[in-house]
């Protein structure tokens, strides 16, 4: 379970308070007060402001909650955080009375002892733990003295992961009474640009939540702000308790002109790989079903619901078989089966039959399941351009057979050998989880909880849908030899549609131009490589103190006070400004194989019209009109390239006749255009000489 490893933290308050320690300042009146309107107990939460900062999938979130003691007496106030299960702390802070007390966050073993000792001391600790199905809960408490304020902040980050073709953000409301300055705001940086935005809730109508809800997303940013009035907030018009309980998720996703994105900062690099619209991969797919006396009733008819309606759902392309386990094995088939709707058929019709019974023998199941895959693919009976699965679910722990948890490990891990994937599902909460994940990741899988509730059935059907579809077989990262430390996973069973591979490392070389990443994977139809060029070079656009910097792998728009300037991925920066003013600067790229040849920018004015007489530098000299004059043209050195006379500026120079390349219309191609060249650097036409014209910064 991820939480074992990074969210399994204490965060206790070892200042040295005891939670009755906090001194009441006598120069207070602790006469009768009239308590606001929502206050539980004399404590009243004034304001609860959620502030998500989201750049390149990675989420940064501020949790503030204010709070005011009203009553005549200390009152004990409680902090409650729910966090998403992949998601882990970075701070804590408590402040009373303007003295902020920090917290330390902690690992798992040593927090679960501290928080242990500081509460058995009297002392102020926070200890998280398991809540519901996508979170767990962050709880601390402090006694504040009569008439002091409190403030909770904590600080916890996650990096969201893309599911069902959508990143998700997962944010839980329950402020438990009326809030005066309650608010979520959740601003989004993309570089790829956002390609949709949407954000829902759970415990409010769509009328509700419209007026109390702004979202907007335009280029690179987006920008969702959750703000219900105190009467938006009442679960009637005249009721005091709150309506605000539930839900409330984010989703978006990015823009994809190509199948990978590169971001470099800092001499580090994250790659994000989602091809799309690639022919799915056959799959052979055997179900380990768990049918002991323990999933007698409902959660047997919840099984049998599911695996009906993902029978519905298999492709003719798959095969398939089901494998049922209890005090003993038994099978659907001998052996997998390709699924015609001969076969669909009457797989539902054993779906339908299928009854609990006896204990639950995990090993010989998941051996038998995973000996069906091998001997198929051994003997050819499934194509050669396709993957096999094997999906587990149970709701209890191993009794009969094999039912030591690291044997049943090692020998699965033995009998899969790496060649394919394990998913296990746990049904409820009276197993031992942590051995049907280990077992998981172990073999390039996952486990989920399948929790007991009336949507089980839903449940399952929605983690087949995130398995059903491989589009990519055997997913390789590579980078140049030698040009990358520290490299996260790069190598993946498979590559699902709807979801995204990330890898991320450090440059060996910080300042390293640029270099090639590469991702290789067996597709339905042939091998296939997506190559992205990774470049730092940076444009960078200052306002004042403010700068935002972006790179030739973007495509962006952006336009403040008259000033407009556009980059188009790897081709050009259009700027425009005041009336009748605008230049482009062209990426030109040359041929890689030759060392000699480098990129480099061209620089074109597109529109003077706006310019001022006094103009001047290499090209404004030249905005203007001037007098020249061209005559005696002969044959050159070159017969294709007349040269000629020209008398400009009181000089009289010698040009040859040729072409260039005009990007003013096309800025990809060019259109040639007939001109003169001056030779010696343009001497004489120009005012001074060339080396006047040199500068360290193109602006």
């Amino acid at each position: 379970m991820a939480l074992a490893r990074w969210l399994c933290l204490i965060l206790a308050l070892l200042s040295g308070l005891a939670v009755s320690g906090f001194p009441r300042n006598p120069s207070r009146l602790l006469g009768k007060r009239s308590l606001p309107e929502g206050a539980v107990d004399g404590i009243e939460v004034y304001s609860t402001k959620v502030n998500c900062k989201v750049t390149s999938r990675f989420a940064h979130n501020v949790v503030t909650t204010r709070a005011v003691n009203h009553a005549n007496t200390a009152k004990e106030v409680s902090f409650d955080v729910e966090l998403p299960k992949t998601a882990f702390i970075t701070n804590f802070t408590l402040t009373i009375d303007g003295v902020t007390y920090p917290g330390n966050v902690k690992e798992k073993e040593v927090a679960k002892k501290q928080y242990e000792k500081a509460v058995s001391q009297g002392k102020t600790a926070g200890l998280v733990k398991a809540s519901g199905r996508k979170l767990e809960k962050f709880t601390v408490s402090v006694n504040v003295a009569a008439g002091s304020k409190v403030t909770f902040e904590l600080t916890y980050e996650e990096l969201l992961k893309r599911h069902k073709g959508k990143y998700e953000m997962y944010l839980k409301v329950q402020p438990k009474q009326l809030v005066k300055h309650f608010e979520i705001t959740v601003d989004i940086f993309e570089p790829q640009g956002i390609s949709t935005l949407d954000a829902e809730a759970s415990f409010i109508t769509n009328d509700l939540l419209g007026s109390a809800l702004t979202k907007s997303f335009s280029g690179k940013k987006g920008h969702v702000s959750f703000k219900p009035s105190l009467d938006q907030q009442r679960s009637c018009p005249t009721c005091t308790d709150s309506l605000l309980k539930g839900d409330f998720i984010i989703t978006y996703d990015v823009n994809r002109e190509s199948p990978a994105n590169v971001q470099i900062v800092n001499g580090y690099f994250v790659h994000f790989f989602a091809p799309q619209g690639l022919p799915v991969v056959p799959k052979s797919v055997v179900f380990v079903i768990d049918v002991s006396g323990s999933m007698h009733g409902r959660k047997m008819e919840q099984t049998k619901d599911a695996l009906l309606k993902i029978l519905e759902d298999v492709k003719q392309d798959d095969y398939l078989n089901f494998i049922l386990f209890s005090g003993d094995v038994t099978t659907w088939k001998d052996s997998l089966v390709p699924a015609t709707p001969e076969n669909i058929q009457e797989a539902r019709k054993f779906v339908m039959d299928i009854h609990d019974r006896g204990m639950t023998n995990i090993n010989d199941a998941l051996l038998r399941g995973i000996s069906m895959l091998n001997k198929a693919r051994e003997e050819h009976t499934v194509p050669e351009r396709s993957t096999s699965i094997i999906i587990m679910l149970t709701d209890g722990d191993a009794n009969v057979g094999e039912s030591r948890p690291k044997k049943i490990q090692e020998n699965v891990r033995n009998a899969i050998g790496g060649k394919f994937p394990l998913y296990n599902l746990g049904f409820g909460n009276n197993l031992n989880y942590n051995f049907l994940e280990n077992m998981a990741l172990e073999n390039h899988g996952l486990a989920r909880r399948i929790y007991e509730d009336s949507d089980a059935s839903l449940q399952l059907q929605g983690f087949y849908e995130e398995v059903a579809n491989p589009l990519l077989t055997g997913v390789e990262a590579e980078y140049p030899q030698n040009a990358i430390l520290d490299l996260t996973q790069n190598s993946y069973q498979h590559f699902y549609d709807g979801s995204e591979i990330v890898v991320a490392g450090r440059l060996a070389d910080k300042d390293m131009n640029s270099f090639k990443a590469a991702v290789k994977g067996h597709g339905a139809i042939n091998d296939l490589t997506f190559t992205e060029e990774v470049t730092p070079e940076n444009i960078t656009l200052w306002n004042g103190d403010s700068l935002s910097t972006f790179s030739w792998l973007d495509t962006v728009m952006v336009t403040q006070d008259g000033l407009s300037v556009m980059i188009n991925r790897k081709k050009s920066m259009v700027v425009s400004f005041g009336d009748g003013v605008a230049f482009v600067v062209v990426l030109h790229q040359v041929w890689k194989k030759e060392p000699a040849h480098h990129d480099f920018l061209g620089f074109y004015v597109v529109d003077s019209r706006g310019m001022s007489a006094q103009t001047h530098g290499l090209l404004g000299q030249f905005f203007h009109p001037f007098d020249f004059q061209v005559s005696d043209v002969h044959p050159g050195s070159d017969p294709t390239k007349p040269d000629a006379t020209m008398v400009v500026k009181n000089h009289q120079l010698t040009v040859t006749r040729g072409s260039q390349k005009d990007y003013r219309k096309d800025i990809s191609v060019g259109r040639n255009v007939a001109c003169w060249f001056v030779h010696n650097n343009g001497q004489g036409l120009i005012d001074g000489i060339h080396r006047d014209y040199v500068v360290p910064n193109l602006f």
